[in-house]
């Protein structure tokens, strides 16, 4: 996607693939920072420090942090302590298991002399998957879109409501539920975007906004609390949201908060979709509340605030009283019986088991045998 009017993915080789290059998100949007990464520990840190986030982005990241690792040292015990160094960064998304074990598995049907070379290969294939994936959900997303503005004469704008960063930047290029969007404004339909603050790490504030106004999308950026008002005055068309990881039977896991504008989609009869690539869908589980892993992160992102001051300088401020304890749930789910539709890369289903049986065969599961 574009800064300022150049291209640009989130993470790309370098340096005769001897190392990675990331976008600092953590820099955002104050300042566009690239960062180098040359082994699996800096990789890790990128991810646990989350200047490397998103589902996605995670994901293809930890399997260049393999293929990193291989560089200088390819052997068994090497493959299985990369492995497990980057499996322990983040414990909710279920993509960040799903590259490793792929990458995991591939290299050890090699011969160590071999896992160099393939290991890269694997990863960079793993990015340009992911750019195809979000190319297919963007178009899938973009019909829902493109029938409600036909619906309408072509009159108006179509009003958009997003949660948390789930663009370009949570991914390696398009995004997930932003790919929608971006495919819409490209194809010229007047369209807006609600972008909710997500607080208390303000992806929305400091990610979504910086990104989609690099692109030129319209949007306003609201309090997390506004959506369910703006739904109430009918100021919201469509919900889109990610997914950090969704059952087989349609839960969604995605970041805190989006439950809350899932009920109020709900209540206010505003279609409320998901969109979640393949990887990000766990077949294994069944029960979105009782068996993903939900990530509790520092209470000092909840009782600090980052932010530029008058004389240009990035600061942190104390917003909640001294000794004042905090809990910082980093993700919730949102069942399946909220959600309009899940949008994949294969097209759109229902949020339900025989939903996700219908575009992904080869992944049924028995319900009943893992209940």
């Amino acid at each position: 996607m574009n800064i300022r009017g150049e291209h640009y993915r989130t993470i790309w080789p370098t340096d005769a693939h001897r190392s990675v290059t990331i976008i600092d998100q953590t820099a955002l949007p104050f300042a566009f920072r690239t960062r180098l990464l040359r082994n699996a520990a800096t990789v890790a840190e990128a991810i646990q420090t989350m200047q490397v986030r998103g589902a996605p982005l995670i994901g293809v990241a930890a399997a260049y942090g393999m293929a990193l690792a291989m560089q200088t040292d390819a052997s068994d015990a090497s493959v299985e302590r990369a492995h497990a160094l980057l499996l322990a960064t983040r414990p909710t998304a279920v993509n960040l298991a799903w590259a490793l074990n792929r990458v995991r598995a591939a290299l050890r049907t090699l011969s160590p002399s071999e896992r160099p070379q393939a290991a890269l290969q694997l990863a960079g294939q793993l990015a340009d998957e992911d750019v195809a994936i979000n190319q297919a959900m963007g178009e899938h997303g973009f019909g829902r879109i493109d029938a409600l503005w036909r619906t309408r004469g072509g009159q108006g704008r179509i009003n958009v409501l997003t949660h948390c960063n789930a663009g370009w930047l949570a991914t390696v290029d398009w995004g997930t539920a932003l790919a929608p969007v971006y495919r819409a404004f490209d194809a010229g339909i007047p369209i807006h975007v609600w972008v909710d603050e997500t607080r208390p790490r303000n992806q929305g504030a400091s990610l979504t906004a910086w990104e989609l106004g690099q692109h030129g999308v319209p949007h306003t950026l609201i309090a997390d609390n506004a959506g369910g008002h703006l739904m109430q005055h009918g100021h919201v068309d469509l919900c889109f949201v990610g997914t950090d990881r969704t059952t087989a039977t349609g839960d969604v896991c995605n970041k805190i908060g989006t439950y809350l504008k899932a009920l109020a989609a709900n209540d206010n009869g505003v279609p409320f979709y998901v969109c979640a690539p393949s990887p990000s869908i766990d077949f294994s589980l069944t029960d979105g509340v009782q068996q993903i892993p939900i990530e509790e992160r520092s209470e000092r992102e909840v009782t600090h605030l980052w932010g530029l001051d008058d004389q240009g300088g990035v600061r942190e401020v104390r917003v909640a009283p001294e000794g004042c304890r905090a809990l910082n749930v980093g993700f919730d789910v949102t069942p399946a019986r909220l959600v309009t539709e899940l949008i994949t890369e294969r097209g759109c289903c229902r949020a339900s088991s025989e939903g996700l049986a219908a575009l992904f065969p080869e992944r049924r599961i028995d319900t009943k045998r893992v209940r």
